[in-house]
């Protein structure tokens, strides 16, 4: 069996499938916020709070919140793995963008959750 020393660990089969799991997440939570809008006839911050007050609204939040981050770290990875050759730059790059990703995550965690 050959090893691909470039993968890091990566499965494109894993990769593909966990793709379209976090598209189907991300796709579902816009529905929700798109119905959201369409039931409600005015939204002031008042409604919009007591969305986001409920339990399973914040849960679908940060199910959405991870969902886009693991959508994003793979994304990256593979438009930086095509467009840029220089392994150095290639790891700096990802490296920023994993923290930044996590950040978003970190940050949405404590607007979501008020922590």
């Amino acid at each position: 069996m050959v090893n691909v020393v470039a993968s890091v660990g990566r499965n494109g089969v894993h990769d593909f499938i966990l793709l379209r799991a976090s598209a189907i997440i991300l796709v579902l939570y816009t529905l929700l916020l798109a119905g959201f809008f369409m039931v409600t006839p005015s939204v002031t911050f008042d409604v919009w709070q007591g969305f986001f007050a409920c339990m399973s609204v914040k849960v679908a939040t940060m199910l959405a919140l991870l969902a886009l981050l693991v959508h994003a770290k793979i994304g990256v990875w593979q438009v930086l793995s095509d467009y840029i050759k220089p392994a150095f730059l290639r790891g700096v790059l990802q490296f920023f963008f994993s923290v930044l990703l996590l950040a978003y995550v970190v940050f949405g965690f404590s607007i979501v959750w008020g922590v």
